[in-house]
């Protein structure tokens, strides 16, 4: 998992309240079994003007000019702006993997749902809660000001506007940890790697019959 610690990106406006994950990546691309090649069907059913299906090349489909991330001014954008309970619904996990293939390091809104909200920090995508008059604050300067970008820093749990005014996010602990050395659930895990071998060849030591090898 990348490293989150300062990031600096161009801001897109999601304009809609309830945005669930199936709408985020609908439930024919749950059909793969690689983790991976999800952001091109990021918000598929808003993005394109036709039926989308696993395996389809994006360059052969009908963008829908008025969806705002097919907007010129939002390309390349690395931060979303959100409405209230972004993320609601399904469970599934594709969701923060089609925001961060997409592009996506850092997600601004209200309020999420909480499955959502937990599989963000497990995948690389600091979802930040700010209240409501802060976002609509944020709404209207990135509608009124082409080229919208923000810094977030992590370690400080802030997010810097353009002229420097700071808003302050809160953050778990353990969660801001995993964030800033880019540890998954697995990479946690190997962070052990050298007391899991060497146990498990004490194991293998006085117990041989568990490694199901014939002894000579």
């Amino acid at each position: 998992m990348e490293k989150f610690n300062l990031h600096k990106g161009l801001v897109a406006p999601m304009d809609r309240e309830n945005v669930d994950t199936d709408a985020i990546i609908p439930k024919q691309f749950l059909k793969s079994i690689k983790r991976s090649g999800f952001g091109p069907n990021l918000f598929d059913e808003w993005r394109y003007l036709d039926a989308g299906e696993p395996g389809q090349d994006p360059a052969s489909r009908r963008p829908n000019p008025d969806f705002v991330l097919n907007q010129a001014r939002y390309q390349g954008a690395s931060i979303l702006l959100a409405r209230a309970n972004f993320g609601c619904g399904s469970s599934r996990e594709h969701a923060p993997w089609a925001l961060e293939q997409y592009g996506f390091r850092a997600l601004i809104a209200p309020s999420f749902a909480d499955i959502f909200f937990n599989n963000c920090f497990k995948n690389g995508v600091l979802p930040i809660q700010l209240s409501e008059s802060q976002v609509a604050q944020l709404f209207d300067e990135v509608l009124a000001f082409p080229g919208y970008q923000l810094s977030i820093d992590l370690e400080r749990q802030v997010v810097i506007k353009p002229d420097g005014a700071e808003l302050p996010f809160d953050v778990q602990p353990f969660r801001k940890f995993c964030l800033l050395g880019g540890f998954d659930d697995i990479g946690l895990t190997l962070r052990h790697a050298d007391k899991i071998k060497a146990y498990e060849a004490e194991r293998m030591a006085s117990k041989p019959w568990l490694n199901n090898r014939l002894i000579a």
